[in-house]
């Protein structure tokens, strides 16, 4: 049996079903697991994090791309033609395999590409309450990988996915992340709280266009709280030289960082680094909550979100639609958190499944060959 893991978006997804890859081929010696990526870089890292499993083997590829579009990747970054040129040059690789095991949903063009027999299995990357991981789509894959019941009953609710066609409790970033050693690291040389200010990376959704500006300047202007400034990995991937001067033009403020998408960026150094979560739509906010700790959201397109199931977790802390009474309201979220620790709680709870406290790469491992076994 060869199952491919491919990786032809950004490498924040990487994550969340390299460690399945790696328990599969350890756990599961008849399974030939080969993971694929469009460039040298994220092929690199891949090879980094597949380290942390020494007794594993597994077989790295380079996907064939033209060589001015794959330094175009490297350069400037992915977009669209890059994704889809990934996947249609390779159809000949993809093909060999009896499943595709994915952290996106782009992969899905290979059916329209004429690719049949390999079973297309969704490891879905983040944990987040928006549309877009429960979109119409979903139903194409032919097994599916969730991380708790919130995931679980929106997705049968809307005939995503099926009994017997899906496993419940995976959330393979979390068993990385603890491999790799991360946990809580002062990153500022003084005792004030720092701030994890984290904007999506979508204009549509983002409060990085209309107030990442006065938030930035405001860190700068007070000596009350550090700020760490990692936004989604997307927001500059293809805007490289603004992120570059952000760093520079706040280099001289000692209370602020500014990571516009290094790998510290994407392996929850910053989640578990921060005391506050100021932020937007970024599924970010769930790996920060698995420990409960004070959450400031913005609503910079003044959304109707109360009955709104794609922002339960704008519930979790106060919601602010401007900056007028930012100063009182970062305080304030500190010294009302025990208002919403246990929505906090709960809301990790039904999120996340960790039926042993144990990784979850090793049963979602399992549970494909399984399905790949049953479905032969």
């Amino acid at each position: 049996m060869k199952v491919a893991f491919p990786y032809i978006a950004q490498p924040h997804q990487t994550l969340h079903s390299l460690p399945i890859a790696m328990e599969m081929a350890s756990r599961h010696p008849e399974v030939d697991v080969h993971i694929a990526c469009t460039t040298e870089a994220h092929l690199d890292y891949a090879r980094t994090l597949g380290a942390l499993y020494p007794q594993t083997r597994a077989t790295y590829d380079l996907l064939k791309l033209p060589s001015f579009l794959r330094n175009r990747i490297e350069r400037n970054g992915l977009d669209v033609i890059g994704k889809l040129s990934s996947l249609f040059l390779n159809r000949d690789y993809f093909s060999r395999f009896q499943a595709i095991v994915v952290p996106e949903r782009t992969s899905l063009y290979l059916k329209r590409m004429g690719i049949r027999k390999p079973r297309l299995i969704w490891t879905r990357h983040g944990a987040g309450d928006r549309a877009i991981g429960f979109a119409r789509d979903v139903k194409a894959f032919d097994f599916v990988l969730i991380s708790g019941r919130k995931v679980e009953e929106r997705l049968l609710s809307q005939g995503a996915i099926q009994p017997g066609r899906y496993y419940r409790g995976a959330y393979a970033k979390f068993d990385i992340v603890r491999r790799m050693g991360r946990k809580h690291t002062r990153l500022f040389d003084d005792e004030r709280p720092t701030v994890l200010y984290n904007p999506h990376f979508s204009a549509k959704l983002s409060s990085w266009p209309a107030l990442g500006e006065q938030i930035l300047c405001y860190f700068a202007n007070q000596d009350r709280y550090n700020l760490i400034f990692a936004p989604h990995y997307r927001l500059f991937d293809k805007h490289r030289v603004e992120g570059e001067a952000l760093i520079e033009r706040f280099a001289k403020h000692r209370n602020i960082l500014i990571d516009p998408g290094s790998p510290r960026s994407i392996d929850m150094t910053y989640t578990m680094a921060a005391d506050l979560y100021l932020g937007d739509v970024s599924s970010q906010v769930a790996e920060f909550l698995v420990k409960p700790r004070p959450c400031l959201f913005l609503n910079a397109h003044n959304v109707d979100w109360r009955t709104d199931r794609n922002y339960l977790f704008w519930h979790l802390g106060e919601v602010l639609t401007d900056l007028r009474d930012f100063r009182h309201a970062l305080d304030r979220a500190f010294t009302k958190h025990i208002e919403f620790l246990e929505a906090q709680r709960q809301y990790v709870l039904e999120t996340f499944e960790f039926p042993d406290d144990g990784p979850t790469a090793p049963g979602a491992a399992d549970a494909i060959v399984d399905y790949l076994k049953r479905a032969a």
